[in-house]
C-alpha cells in the first residue's frame, strides 16, 4: 500500500482548522471564566488568555488530527482493482474493480500547485459518493468520488491515470460494451 505525497500534510491541516474553529469557540468560552478569575487583578488578561488557548487548542488538535488522517489514508494500484484504506476511528476499506470505472480525472487546486501535487478522483458506475457543496442557484455540484486520491505527486497522478485508462479500455473491449 502506497502513502500520500507529502505536501498532502497542509491539504489535511487546512481541511481539520474549519471545525475546529466552531468547536474551539465553544471550549474557549468554557475556559474563559477559569481565565477571568485566575486574572482577577487585570481585567484584559481574561479574553487574552482565552484567545492564547483557542488559537493553541486548534493547532494543537488539527495537527493531531491531520498527522493521523494522513498516515492512515493507504491506496494501491494493482491489476485487478484500485485499493482505497482510509479512517482513524473508522476504517473504510474500498476496493474498486476496473470494470466499474467510467473516468479517471486528475484536479490540481492552489494548494496542490504550490505543494506539488495532485487529487485523483476515479468515477465509477453507480457512484453513491456525493459528500460535497451544492449551490441550487448557479447549479453547481461538487462531489467526492467513490476513487478519492487527495495528495498523489503529479507524475505518478499521471501514470495513475494512464494505467487505469489503459485497463479500462481493455476490460470494456473484452466485454463487449
Amino acid at each position: 500500500m502506497n502513502n500520500l505525497h507529502s505536501g498532502g500534510r497542509w491539504l489535511y491541516r487546512i481541511r481539520s482548522y474549519y471545525p475546529l474553529l466552531i468547536i474551539g469557540i465553544f471550549v474557549a468560552i468554557q475556559v474563559f471564566p477559569v481565565f477571568k478569575l485566575i486574572s482577577i487583578e487585570s481585567p484584559i488578561l481574561g479574553p487574552i488568555l482565552t484567545f492564547i488557548f483557542y488559537i493553541l487548542f486548534i493547532i494543537v488538535v488539527g495537527e493531531i488530527y491531520a498527522r493521523m488522517s494522513y498516515n492512515r489514508f493507504l491506496y494501491e494500484v494493482n491489476n485487478d482493482e484500485v485499493k482505497i484504506e482510509q479512517g482513524i476511528i473508522w476504517k473504510k476499506y474500498t476496493s474498486i474493480p476496473y470494470e466499474r470505472i467510467q473516468n479517471v480525472e486528475i484536479h490540481r487546486g492552489i494548494i496542490a500547485r504550490m505543494s506539488g501535487f495532485s487529487t485523483v478522483q476515479i468515477e465509477t458506475a453507480g457512484q453513491s459518493g456525493w459528500g460535497g457543496v451544492y449551490f441550487r442557484r448557479r447549479g453547481y455540484r461538487q462531489y467526492k468520488s467513490e476513487g478519492y486520491l487527495p495528495a498523489i505527486d503529479v507524475h505518478h497522478a499521471e501514470e495513475i491515470r494512464h494505467f487505469i485508462m489503459k485497463k479500462i479500455k481493455h476490460t470494456h473491449k473484452n466485454s463487449g460494451i
